[in-house]
């Protein structure tokens, strides 16, 4: 099975950072991450895309009656004897006991979560499926800890950067980010990088004519935003592929 054919790895790739991937199929694609770097950045995309998603889910704080209920059944001597309800109505008692109310609130909490990330299920919205065909980079630090992750549209003008954690760029340096042709030609400047949080760098060209014959990009502390035509005067302090994900 050729797990990189672009439907399939968005698919597969979305199900891993979902959690949904189990068994021998999570298995044999644990194998192809631990070989693909298209593999590993697809994985990366989606589970930016849902950690977003899941910070614009507002906490649920049960009520103080759940939270009693809970520590009498979980630290009262007899906790561990079921609780018998006397009387013709004691299914209604069992039904709403703190253990099926702490139940019910997870089970909200997931609810809203989930139709946060996929509105299309109740038709909210179109649902998209796949990613839009796209130049990617999820560059790393010199430990191998991802720190950046790049993503521009194929016809697109713009280039999207997050930092997945923050860089420390000393006064008087900017992180300026370079592309590094597959063919080890000269890298050329793409454009300045934030020390945190997201941003956009405008694009001299098209994705796809700036990064077609691309293989990886890289970060360096330079004093000054490099120019065309300019080269890396300081070693990187970030790298890492870049793919096309169609």
């Amino acid at each position: 099975m050729n797990y990189l054919q672009p439907e399939r790895l968005d698919r597969l790739a979305r199900e891993y950072a979902l959690g949904t991937l189990a068994g021998p199929a999570r298995r044999r694609f644990e194998r192809v991450l631990q070989q693909s770097p298209a593999a590993t950045l697809a994985v990366g995309v989606w589970q930016e895309r849902l950690a977003l998603l899941a910070l614009g889910v507002a906490p649920l704080q049960p009520r103080a009656a759940v939270w009693a209920g809970l520590e009498q059944r979980l630290f009262t001597a007899n906790a561990s004897t079921p609780v018998q309800s006397a009387g013709p109505m004691g299914w209604l008692a069992r039904i709403f006991s703190a253990r099926s109310l702490g139940g019910a609130l997870a089970g909200i909490a997931l609810c809203v979560l989930v139709l946060r990330m996929q509105p299309g299920l109740i038709g909210m919205e179109p649902q998209l499926d796949a990613l839009p065909q796209s130049y990617v980079g999820l560059l790393t630090d010199t430990s191998g800890k991802a720190t950046l992750l790049a993503s521009s549209r194929r016809q697109g003008r713009l280039l999207t950067v997050k930092l997945l954690q923050p860089i420390v760029v000393p006064a008087g340096r900017v992180a300026q980010l370079w592309a590094l042709p597959k063919d080890g030609s000269a890298a050329f400047p793409v454009g300045v990088v934030p020390a945190s949080g997201s941003g956009t760098i405008a694009l001299a060209d098209t994705s796809e004519k700036l990064f077609f014959n691309v293989a990886r990009l890289a970060v360096s502390l330079e004093s000054a935003a490099a120019k065309p035509g300019d080269k890396p005067t300081a070693e990187f302090v970030l790298s890492g592929h870049c793919v096309k994900l169609w």
